[in-house]
């Protein structure tokens, strides 16, 4: 039936929000506010998928519904940065004066985040930065990630800050106190929300460690700073501890770079207890999660998601933009010294009163309501609605 005269003079009044995004992690972080934003009366969501994943990306829309009205597909074998960064700013331009949305929402610090900001910012469309605020203060560590992130916030008009902390960060650089919303983060929203699904586990020997109880430690790794030795002392740590604890199951779920598969595989080859698998859907990793003994990562997400769910989380890097968690006591910096991760994965297995501190710690990264709080401060950035107010960790309205 097509729209009446009045329905199609109300949809063509509200806001259009573009969200643009092209990775699997900003998938799962965005999903929870194009479901919100769908829901709202006065915005229309505007998905625009760039492809800088593909399967994972894709994995995660199936999840969660998402329909893109638009894919770059801008995905190129071994592609530099300098070349993905060119065909972003291509693709993006003509999507941007087709569709002309009212403002340009990006998540977090990934290549595509900064070119749809700049982007925007050249058509002068405003920028909403989900997840802005986060800081590790060392320029070239995450690479390139903290780099995009500090050079997002001088184009964004909106800033949605997961944390105080985050919030903090930005003031200390001068943005504007009005500008910045302190939502939670989406990421626990995602969550919660998969991991109450059933799911069937894809890979028997999985199932069968999760049936019997066993104790998983749960891997991921693909950094880019680590890349090379640092990876490949990573593989040489879990094949120790492999062989150290033979009762126990180490699960990787390994990212498809060819680059981090060469450095961390070789090492396991022959372990009957440890799992390698391609990468999971995502209401399959959080189960996986859920059943995790403890987590080493060197992940951004993992470090939210893992503290929801009560696991310890071992993170293999020397510093984090994430340090709410260090403070919490839920997430520990390790390094990626092939000894202290044996040495400190064996303290957690060992040491009950160690892996309880960590286990009960608090989490500080969210409730389930960073995405009716980030669309809230949207439509009210266009004086449609009131803001909520901010998260804060353990409040009665967190």
């Amino acid at each position: 039936m097509e729209p009446t005269g009045g329905e199609a003079e109300f949809a063509m009044s509200k806001k259009r929000i573009m969200i643009v995004y092209g990775t699997r992690p900003e998938a799962i972080k965005v999903a929870p506010v194009i479901a919100t934003l769908e829901n709202h009366p006065a915005l229309d969501p505007l998905p625009v998928v760039t492809g800088q994943h593909r399967e994972m990306l894709d994995q995660v829309n199936t999840v969660f519904g998402i329909s893109p009205v638009s894919d770059l597909d801008v995905l190129k074998q071994e592609q530099t940065l300098n070349g993905l960064a060119a065909r972003l700013f291509a693709e993006l331009e003509p999507v941007y004066r087709d569709l002309t949305p009212d403002a340009v929402v990006v998540q977090g610090d990934t290549t595509t985040v900064l070119a749809a900001a700049l982007a925007a910012f050249y058509e002068r469309i405003p920028v909403v930065h989900i997840e802005a605020g986060l800081r590790s203060h060392n320029l070239m560590s995450p690479f390139p990630e903290e780099a995009n992130r500090k050079l997002v916030s001088q184009v964004t008009s909106l800033h949605l800050a997961p944390t105080m902390t985050s919030k903090d960060n930005l003031l200390n650089e001068g943005v504007d106190p009005e500008k910045v919303v302190v939502t939670g983060n989406t990421v626990i929203d995602a969550l919660f929300h998969t991991v109450r699904q059933d799911v069937e586990w894809t890979d028997s020997a999985l199932a069968d460690a999760i049936a019997e109880g066993r104790r998983i430690l749960v891997v991921t790794t693909h950094r880019r700073e680590n890349w090379g030795g640092a990876m490949e002392g990573v593989g040489r740590a879990l094949r120790t501890l492999a062989q150290r604890y033979p009762n126990d199951v180490i699960v990787l779920p390994a990212h498809r770079n060819p680059i981090v598969r060469q450095a961390i595989l070789p090492a396991l080859s022959g372990l009957e207890n440890v799992i390698t698998l391609e990468p999971l859907a995502y209401p399959e990793f959080t189960k996986l999660l859920e059943a995790a003994h403890i987590v080493l990562t060197d992940s951004g997400g993992v470090q939210e998601e893992a503290p929801s769910l009560g696991k310890p989380v071992l993170v293999m890097r020397e510093n984090t933009e994430r340090p709410e968690g260090v403070v919490a006591g839920t997430v520990k910096l390790i390094g990626t010294d092939e000894d202290r991760i044996v040495s400190e994965v064996s303290v957690l297995k060992e040491e009950e009163d160690a892996y309880f501190a960590m286990a009960r710690a608090a989490n500080p990264y969210g409730d389930g309501r960073a995405a009716e709080r980030s669309v809230a401060a949207i439509a009210h950035m266009f004086g449609l609605g009131p803001q909520m107010p901010d998260f804060v960790p353990g409040s009665p309205g967190s």
